[in-house]
């Protein structure tokens, strides 16, 4: 494949390592909130900023060109995408966390969610952990993991570094160069219940977008990385 990498910091550097390793070529490296052509590009992949995401995959949703994108602080306009990808017939995948082990992460925090639901006397928090290049707080992924346990509990939302009535507490840490690490934990009187993931480099995330990408070549719709996994 011809790969246009929308956005080259850090991901977008390990990207284009494993994209390389794995037989394809980097055909457009885009590091602004700029304008780009796509002639000759096959999928995109995006991990840019919030203010040029959004510019980044609709002009790749106008231009016909499959787009794959991580980059999170601007899903307020996620609709917006997703209907511009229905109206161009183009194809769109966007997930907070590529990573193979975070996506069964979601799925093992929803069945424990499930299973606390109807248990008295726990309270559900969350700690996510990142680099302090990291600009957004909490994480993409940790909202991920907030709507996976709304969807078995009674919280209605999430608050940031303070506690609120049916909201779960997430705490954002950003120090040193920590790739990511998600704990839940549900408190009780009497004991504790923690699962974590953690993640050693950005490889799994870099290795987990380009397999999206091969993935979404010559398909049209909407997708997550759980279409991908088979999830």
């Amino acid at each position: 494949m011809n790969i246009a990498l929308l956005g080259y910091g850090r991901m977008g550097q390990t990207i284009e390592k494993i994209a390389e390793d794995r037989g394809h070529k980097i055909g457009l490296k885009v590091d602004k909130n700029e304008d780009f052509s796509l002639k000759n590009i096959d999928v995109a992949i995006d991990f840019s900023i919030p203010e040029a995401a959004l510019n980044n995959i609709s002009t790749c949703l106008n231009n016909n060109v499959p787009v794959v994108s991580g980059t999170t602080g601007w899903l307020d306009h996620y609709q917006e995408m997703t209907q511009l990808c229905k109206k161009n017939n183009g194809a769109f995948l966007y997930a907070s966390n590529f990573s193979v082990g975070v996506n069964i992460f979601f799925e093992l925090n929803k069945q424990l969610a499930k299973m606390m639901q109807h248990v008295a006397g726990y309270n559900v928090s969350m700690e996510e952990i990142h680099h302090i290049h990291k600009l957004d707080a909490p994480s993409g992924t940790a909202i991920s993991l907030a709507e996976g346990i709304m969807e078995h509990s009674d919280n209605t939302g999430w608050v940031l570094d303070k506690k609120g009535k049916e909201k779960i507490t997430i705490n954002a840490v950003r120090e040193g160069e920590i790739p990511g690490t998600h704990r839940i934990s549900y408190d009780s009187k009497i004991d504790e219940i923690n699962i974590e993931h953690k993640a050693h480099s950005r490889e799994g995330f870099a290795l987990g977008a380009v397999i999206a990408a091969e993935w979404l070549q010559d398909k049209s719709g909407v997708y997550s990385m759980k279409d991908v996994l088979g999830l």
